[in-house]
Parts: C-alpha cells; sequence; structure tokens
C-alpha cells in the first residue's frame, strides 16, 4: 500500500474552494494545476480539490451529478488540529457557516463544526480528557 491517503472534495469553483482552504490552513496548496489542487494537511495525508465537471469527464455518466445535491452535507473531514479555536475561526472568516462552536464531545474531543461553500463539513478537533 502507498504511504499517502487521498481525500478528494468534488467543489463547484476550484479557485475559490483553494482559496478558502489556503486561509483555512494557513498554507498555499503543494499542486495547483486545472482540474485538480492538493494541499498536504497532515503526514502523508492530502486533501485534493477537484472542479464538479472533472469528476464526471473523469467518470463519465453513470456517475451521479455532484450539482444535483446542493445543500446537504456531502462529506466530513475531522481534523485533529492544536488549536480548534483557531482553525474554526479561520474558516468562518473564509466563508465558512458554523455549524457548532468548540464543545466537549463524548467520545473525549473537544470539536467545532463548520460547513465549507460547497457543503462539506470540517471538524476541528483536540482530544480532551473524558469527565470521570
Amino acid at each position: 500500500m502507498n504511504d499517502r491517503a487521498y481525500f478528494i472534495f468534488n467543489v463547484r469553483d476550484q479557485e475559490r474552494s483553494t482559496a478558502f482552504y489556503t486561509q483555512v490552513f494557513g498554507h498555499a496548496p503543494r499542486l495547483h494545476v486545472p482540474g485538480m489542487t492538493e494541499f498536504e494537511i497532515a503526514d502523508g495525508v492530502v486533501l485534493g480539490l477537484m472542479p464538479e465537471t472533472g469528476i464526471r469527464r473523469l467518470l463519465g455518466a453513470g456517475l451521479p451529478d455532484p450539482a444535483n445535491g446542493r445543500g446537504a452535507a456531502r462529506a466530513e473531514l475531522y481534523l485533529p488540529v492544536t488549536d480548534v479555536a483557531a482553525y474554526h475561526a479561520r474558516a468562518i472568516a473564509a466563508g465558512a457557516t458554523e455549524l457548532s462552536a468548540g464543545a466537549r464531545r463524548s467520545w473525549g474531543h473537544w470539536v467545532a463544526y463548520s460547513l465549507d461553500p460547497d457543503s462539506h463539513v470540517l471538524a476541528f478537533a483536540k482530544e480532551i480528557p473524558v469527565a470521570q
């Protein structure tokens, strides 16, 4: 198996999504060409941004049109970070919609949730001791 995992989000506007994630992550993408943008988000983990039209061209008419699913959450990216509030604030400042401010969750994480401009859920999390 390869030493790198890729998560690909299908997005309406590659340039807008690239600007959004550049602001959220605080760094430029490692690859940015027509049809694909890649951000290294952890050791061996890459978030790719592919225009919706690109995935249809790649996989053909048998793939349901991603554009028809607007409004519903399309995927969740759960990111362990050192500063939940800072990442969450950057996402909101970049245009995300807040779903839930940071809060203690029953599984032992402090997590804040937002929705990116393409209806992907972003979860910024930090492990905390579970209350006894």
